[in-house]
C-alpha cells in the first residue's frame, strides 16, 4: 500500500447514524470473487434517489466522508472497506466506529479517524451548506483541520497500530514478511516429527 501522511479534499457529508454493512453495500455484492471493483454497490439502495448526496454532481471528486455515529455496524463484510475504497474515499470521520470496521478499513490503506461529536457536528454542517469546503486530515499527528468549519488542530483517535500501517504504507503482510528471519529460525529448530503445513522440514542456509 502507499503512504498515507496527509489528504486533503473535499467531503461527503452523510448525517445518519448506525450506517450498516448492509447498506454500505448490499449482500448481493458478496457473490463477486474479485477485490475490486465495488464502487457500483456503495450505497447502492440509497443511491436510487437522484438527491441522494453521493449522486450530486458537486460532490464527485470527494475523498472524505464524513458521517454519524456506529458507522459501520452489522456483518464484517470486507466488502464494505473495499466498496468505499473504490468508490475513491480515503478517510471516514465519524464520531465512533463499530470495532471489527474500524479494524478492516486500515486493511485496504483507509484512515478510520474517530473525532469528537462536536468536531464531526461542525464538520458536517460546513460541508453540507458548501460542498466546495476542503478538510485537511494529518494522520501523521492525528489531527484534522477545516477553517471553513472552525476546526483547528482538532485531534481524532486512531490505535497505534493502525497509524504506523497507514503512514508507513504497510499491510498485514508486510507485517508478516518483516518477520521472515525469527519464522525460518523458529522452523528450523522445531522438532521434526511435528506436522509441518507444507510436509517438508527446514534444512539450514
Amino acid at each position: 500500500m502507499d503512504p498515507v501522511t496527509t489528504v486533503s479534499g473535499r467531503a461527503v457529508p452523510l448525517d445518519r447514524s448506525d450506517v450498516d454493512t448492509d447498506q454500505i453495500i448490499p449482500a448481493v455484492w458478496m457473490k463477486k470473487i474479485e477485490r475490486t471493483g465495488f464502487e457500483d454497490g456503495l450505497f447502492q439502495k440509497w443511491r436510487r434517489d437522484p438527491e441522494f448526496v453521493l449522486n450530486r454532481p458537486e460532490r464527485a471528486g470527494a475523498t472524505i466522508l464524513v458521517s454519524g455515529p456506529n458507522f459501520g455496524c452489522g456483518s464484517s463484510r470486507e466488502h464494505a472497506p473495499w466498496a468505499l475504497r473504490d468508490f475513491g474515499f480515503k478517510i471516514v470521520i465519524t464520531p465512533g466506529f463499530a470495532d471489527i470496521f474500524r479494524n478492516n478499513l486500515p486493511n485496504v490503506g483507509l484512515v478510520p479517524a474517530q473525532a469528537d461529536p462536536a468536531t464531526v457536528a461542525a464538520l458536517l454542517k460546513a460541508t453540507t451548506e458548501d460542498p466546495s469546503v476542503e478538510i485537511t486530515v494529518d494522520v501523521a499527528a492525528r489531527v484534522i483541520n477545516c477553517p471553513a468549519a472552525g476546526v483547528v488542530d482538532a485531534p481524532f483517535f486512531l490505535d497505534d497500530a493502525a497509524h504506523y500501517r497507514l503512514v508507513n504504507g504497510y499491510d498485514l503482510i508486510d507485517l508478516t514478511m518483516a518477520l521472515d528471519p525469527a519464522i525460518t529460525a523458529h522452523e528450523f529448530n522445531r522438532p521434526a516429527w511435528l506436522p509441518t503445513c507444507n510436509g517438508q522440514v527446514a534444512t539450514a542456509g
